[in-house]
């Protein structure tokens, strides 16, 4: 008997359909939506030494579980009905990963890694067998990234059922291995290691999902302020705390969309390795990219809750979110153009010296300091842009 699916799921190659991104695609990002809030949530309850490094943990895995997927529907055309089927069940998967996000270090740890290894787990045979009769070099690849993946998968179970001071340092290592496991190629001994650099990625889809998930992360920046706001008595203070918080979104997507959005799909197309380019401009600096604006919206939640305060906590997720979110963007525009963007370096030292003045600013003044700061990195790209002669992307 042949291993493998009799049906072709591949994205044909000389279609349209091979850069679209599908409205199956867009539903399973909506769970993401609800996950980044989940999120979001966490860290505004526990802004802690402790908090802080559960929240990288969840978010390395939330994006981990999302980007690996927007891998797998690079090859596999969801619209065919086996991979729209697959997708719709990897969404219920990471909706059940995404309820127990607020107990992950808790009562539900279970919940989220049975969940999460599900999805990895599970996608990564899918495609496996997906592909096994009609690209038989893919099947191969991602059989060596199941190996990883399993393994993978025995950390996190394992971390579930002891105790937090050793689920942490397990639920790490197995986001470790998995970021090993890129840079090395995944190797298996007697199935060698993938070779990423010769992947044939589409540059327009891969972007176009980035850039969805972007999107998304701000979106639910805006919902956590609205929430934050509903339940607020109206002040002055909570009035400037709202506009500051869409204003520094709109900044940020002014900043990522303006011109850094377009030239990810020209630089992939014209890349002579696309698959390295991708790994390293969409899976990596974008992680840095969404904590950021996952940290700007707890940020903005801090400042309408307690617009007066002063203390490291603050101050952390305050001026963290907007840094860590250009840093992302800094990296991504290097990756993909090979030059240093000024405006957004200009941005990230002026956060720096923004951190000096935290003894005289409270939570809602370096709110707003920030918001502005972001303003004019997003004028400073545009006036580049328009010297370079480059048309919007927005």
């Amino acid at each position: 008997m042949v291993f493998g699916m009799r049906r072709n799921v591949l994205r044909p190659a000389d279609s349209p359909r091979a850069d679209r991104v599908t409205y199956v695609e867009l539903f399973f990002d909506l769970v993401f939506v609800f996950a980044l809030t989940q999120l979001s949530a966490y860290l505004y309850e526990n802004q802690t030494p402790l908090g802080a490094l559960e929240g990288v943990i969840m978010v390395c895995a939330l994006w981990w579980a999302w980007v690996s997927t927007t891998w797998v529907t690079n090859w596999l055309d969801p619209v065919k009905l086996p991979v729209r089927g697959a997708v719709l069940a990897l969404a219920f998967v990471s909706f059940v990963m995404s309820v127990a996000i607020a107990e992950a270090f808790g009562d539900r740890a279970w919940t989220f890694a049975i969940a999460f290894v599900v999805l990895q787990v599970g996608r990564t045979a899918f495609i496996v067998w997906a592909t096994a009769r009609h690209d038989p070099a893919v099947s191969r690849d991602f059989l060596r990234i199941l190996v990883w993946t399993g393994a993978g998968a025995v950390l996190w179970i394992t971390g579930a059922v002891l105790p937090l001071s050793l689920q942490l340092p397990l639920w790490a290592a197995a986001l470790v291995l998995e970021l090993v496991g890129t840079v090395l190629g995944y190797p298996v001994p007697g199935l060698g290691r993938v070779n990423i650099a010769s992947w044939d990625v589409s540059g327009p889809h891969i972007a176009e999902r980035s850039a969805l998930f972007v999107l998304i992360a701000l979106g639910e920046g805006l919902l956590v302020t609205g929430f934050a706001f509903v339940a607020t008595e109206s002040s002055a203070e909570s009035i400037v705390a709202m506009t500051a918080a869409f204003v520094a979104a709109a900044s940020a997507w002014w900043i990522y969309f303006d011109h850094g959005e377009r030239i990810g799909a020209e630089a992939i197309e014209a890349a002579a390795e696309p698959g390295r380019l991708v790994r390293t401009a969409y899976t990596w600096t974008h992680l840095l990219i969404i904590a950021g604006i996952v940290l700007l919206s707890v940020g903005d939640k801090e400042a309408l809750g307690h617009p007066h305060a002063h203390s490291l906590a603050a101050t952390v997720v305050t001026l963290g979110g907007p840094l860590l979110f250009l840093v992302g963007t800094v990296l991504f525009r290097r990756v993909l153009e090979r030059r240093w963007a000024t405006a957004h370096v200009i941005g990230v030292v002026g956060i720096l010296l923004l951190a000096a003045l935290t003894p005289v600013l409270d939570a809602l003044g370096e709110s707003v300091a920030v918001t502005l700061l972001l303003v004019a990195v997003a004028i400073g790209e545009t006036i580049g842009r328009v010297r370079l002669g480059r048309r919007s992307g927005g």
